[in-house]
């Protein structure tokens, strides 16, 4: 049976609790010792040792130290900034403040300003770019997700002003689950994909339009059958090797297939999923995109 160690607080004493009960299924998640420790293989022994389990409080307010503007009033407005943004440099990250006159706006404006700042693809906008890629191959077979990777990804290599020769990579992680023969049982507990990467020249990618792009994506997708991944893994057994990712490659990550809405641990139900889209980019280049005609037809405005 797996075990956590209780913690006295009698806030967070039901979730810990529940948390228990929940790695009595989920027990190899509560180990702690790997019995192989070679490259190519490794097996866990559930021994129940437990998971970890933290309950942090902060001495002092650090987080107002995100945020300028701390103290000042509304009716200082007059003489000081309506709004103020401060970005702060952390290890692992950033954090972004933003403090902005109550007098002037409501929390609807508020978020409405927020969310506009960041590049955001709108429901209806994603539709479009859908409905543009198959029509432009006759096809009904490319998927939303497949489409905006596909203007993602002409937009980066049109604004990047790459050599029209480099080989520019869209690493995709694919789930496995409904691919095996026979599929995994929904109750299956690991890890059940594998990664792909779609691949063009900068030249290819701008001379041919969205459909083609994304017909591309597709493709590389489907191609990955049961047969292939079962290679896939004989190969990577006999040698296997890390996945490293150059200079001129995309990786997405995260999905809007799972279900995040039905989580409420006692705080609500959570209001949205993101797709992200993790690229490290120079600052011309982001800058270019921000004027990018092709790419800005699909963000929302």
């Amino acid at each position: 049976m797996s075990r956590i160690w209780y913690i006295s607080t009698t806030i967070v004493r039901p979730t810990s609790y529940a948390l228990s009960r929940t790695l009595d299924i989920f027990y190899p998640l509560a180990v702690t010792e790997i019995k192989d420790k070679t490259l190519s293989c490794f097996s866990i022994n559930c021994n129940g040792d437990g998971a970890q389990f933290v309950h942090a409080a902060a001495d002092g307010d650090i987080v107002s130290n995100f945020f300028s503007m701390n103290e000042i009033l509304n009716y200082e407005g007059v003489s000081k900034p309506l709004l103020a943004v401060q970005v702060t440099e952390l290890v692992d990250g950033i954090f972004i403040g933003c403090t902005m006159n109550h007098s002037v706006v409501d929390g609807s404006s508020f978020w409405h300003f927020f969310n506009t700042w960041v590049f955001h693809f709108s429901k209806e906008k994603i539709a479009h770019l859908k409905s543009k890629a198959n029509a432009e191959m006759g096809t009904n077979n490319i998927s939303s997700l497949q489409a905006l990777m596909a203007h993602h990804w002409r937009a980066i290599t049109r604004c990047g002003h790459l050599n029209p020769d480099q080989v520019i990579s869209y690493r995709v992680a694919v789930g496995l689950r409904q691919k095996l023969k026979a599929p995994l049982p929904k109750e299956y507990l690991g890890n059940a994909l594998q990664g792909v990467s779609v691949k063009s020249t900068a030249c290819e990618l701008l001379q041919h339009g969205l459909g083609w792009a994304a017909l591309h994506i597709n493709k590389t997708i489907a191609s990955l059958t049961a047969e292939e991944v079962k290679k896939i893994l004989k190969d990577w057994e006999k040698a296997p090797s890390a996945s490293i990712t150059s200079s001129v490659s995309l990786l997405i990550g995260s999905s809007p297939r799972f279900n995040v809405y039905g989580n409420d641990f006692g705080w609500g139900r959570p209001v949205a999923v993101w797709i992200d889209f993790e690229v490290c980019l120079l600052p011309e280049t982001v800058h270019a995109m921000a004027e990018d005609a092709e790419f800005l037809e699909a963000v929302a405005t």
